[in-house]
């Protein structure tokens, strides 16, 4: 009895002394998101709540953003190590900030596809992009949609139109006022926003980037070059714990829902469910994002969106894609098989 008793106290000191030890080797991550805690939040709040970062090694701590210019730009001033942005962001940046120090760089494609889309209402009459020509827009200057027009303008072969900025909360209502014509803005944020104003989802005329021949990626995972450089093992370790979060957000949205909820208490659950869905769905699983694997980007598609931000955006220096992208520290092809097949 007193030989079992010394053992499980020899036992207890010595995880007692490990514990130390453990935390001390634990790395801390500020992550910043690319907007308010919402359903697409969930792909990271899962791994967060669930431990995996933790187990990885990692003290990350997920803080809600206000765009994906913000983002970038905290992570290119040191104040986070990581975020969640939009591609053509992270691009504008690196070419208008040549001589920046610490430009964020692209670890994992999340968005395979710009969840941009025009946006009016049946009556107004518009059902195809040649309808746009001549009618007033309206988004937030920074809007990724309205950024990007100009590619999808060119696409399509769509005459001028009159441009009208406003704050975020006031897009989709001033859309159902008849003040605008159509906006742009990600289709699972501005879709169900109007549903949220009384407008009927089947009296929305959607115009999705990635269905009107512009085929730009959407928003990536992004680290700042400090943080590869001093720790390439976190922010592998980062990766790889977040993409086995994501499989069980993609698997099941509903239950993934109650993480954001648990940060945000004022949310509408199943508002945000259906976001979450509706992300999935669009721009995580979608034909592109299955052709070419979860988490992945293409050479030749990532040139030529380089190309298409540096002439819409009016950039100070062409982007270069070799520059904005590093996929070196991605899982393994069978942890990054998540996608259920169609």
């Amino acid at each position: 009895m007193k030989k079992r008793t010394f053992m499980h106290t020899a036992a207890a000191l010595a995880l007692a002394s490990a514990l130390p030890a453990a935390h001390a080797q634990s790395t801390p991550i500020k992550f910043q998101l690319d907007w308010r805690f919402e359903g697409p939040a969930a792909l990271f709040l899962q791994p967060a709540a669930k431990g995996y970062f933790k187990a990885a090694g990692l003290d990350v701590t997920v803080d809600a953003g206000n765009g994906s210019g913000g983002a970038v730009q905290r992570v290119a001033s040191g104040t986070y190590d990581m975020g969640f942005a939009d591609l053509a962001a992270v691009m504008e940046f690196h070419a208008n900030n040549p001589d920046a120090q610490n430009k964020p760089v692209a670890v994992m494609m999340v968005y395979n596809n710009t969840p941009a889309s025009v946006m009016a209402l049946k009556k107004s009459g518009i059902n195809t992009p040649a309808d746009l020509a001549g009618k007033k827009l309206g988004a937030p200057v920074f809007d990724a949609g309205r950024r990007a027009f100009p590619i999808f303008q060119k696409a399509n072969k769509v005459g001028n139109v009159q441009w009208t900025a406003m704050d975020p909360p006031l897009r989709e209502t001033m859309l159902v006022r008849g003040d605008v014509d159509a906006i742009t803005g990600f289709t699972f944020t501005s879709l169900l926003n109007l549903e949220a104003r009384g407008v009927k989802t089947a009296d929305v005329v959607v115009l999705p980037y990635a269905d009107f021949g512009v085929k730009l990626y959407g928003n990536v995972i992004i680290a700042s070059p400090k943080l590869i450089k001093e720790n390439p093992a976190a922010v592998k370790a980062f990766l790889s714990a977040f993409t086995k979060g994501a499989k069980e957000v993609i698997a099941n949205p509903a239950a993934a829902i109650e993480h954001v909820r648990a940060r945000d208490g004022i949310v509408n659950v199943a508002l945000e469910t259906r976001r979450l869905q509706l992300a999935i769905d669009t721009v995580v699983n979608s034909a592109d994002a299955r052709a070419e694997g979860f988490g992945q980007a293409k050479p030749g598609r990532l040139s030529l969106m380089a190309s298409q931000v540096s002439d819409a955006f009016n950039t100070k220096t062409r982007v270069n894609a070799d520059d904005v992208w590093n996929g070196s520290f991605l899982p393994s092809a069978a942890e990054l098989n998540i996608l259920p097949k169609k």
